[in-house]
């Protein structure tokens, strides 16, 4: 079973594999990274790990059973006031399986948990049906639509959290 895990320094080669094999389809539907995020990639890592023990975000990322491998991203990010935004990512090859709902539903029992969070943020494009699904399944409700960085349409989504309710998964 892939297990969630926060992310650690010695997740970097791994993480940066995933993110040039999965490029292009993630551009499908989210804003491509651009080429400096790959020549920059050290630097950046450090700095999520940074701002993770600052406490202003959490990142986690989905590793298969051979406990190498990563299947996906999910971060809360931008935290305040108890409120923080989720964004995930998951790796063609581990897509309609179930793993994303499962690892969404993990991120938000430790939203509530452990870093005593009540209330996460989503949003999603428009044709990123997989994402509202996924948002849909781990009990976020739509609250509008949006435009997303990238200037195209999107969905906005919450989820009030309340202290372990979240409810825990197999992850």
């Amino acid at each position: 079973m892939p297990e969630l895990q926060r992310l650690r320094a010695d997740h970097a080669p791994a993480l940066l594999a995933f993110e040039r094999e999965y490029r292009a389809w993630f551009a499908r539907t989210i804003s491509d990274r651009g080429d400096a995020y790959f020549a920059e990639f050290p630097a950046r890592h450090q700095a999520l790990l940074t701002y993770q023990d600052e406490g202003t975000d959490h990142f986690h990322v989905l590793v298969a059973d051979d406990g190498t491998t990563i299947l996906g991203r999910f971060n809360l990010m931008d935290i305040e006031d108890g409120e923080a935004e989720l964004g995930f990512r998951m790796a063609e090859s581990a897509t309609g399986q179930g793993l994303a709902t499962q690892a969404a539903h993990a991120v938000c029992h430790l939203a509530a948990t452990d870093y005593a969070l009540t209330s996460l943020r989503a949003q999603a494009n428009l044709d990123n049906l997989a994402s509202h699904t996924v948002l849909t399944r781990a009990g976020f409700t739509v609250t509008g639509e949006t435009v997303l960085r990238n200037g195209t349409a999107g969905r906005r989504y919450v989820k009030e959290l309340a202290g372990g309710a979240a409810g825990a998964t197999g992850l």
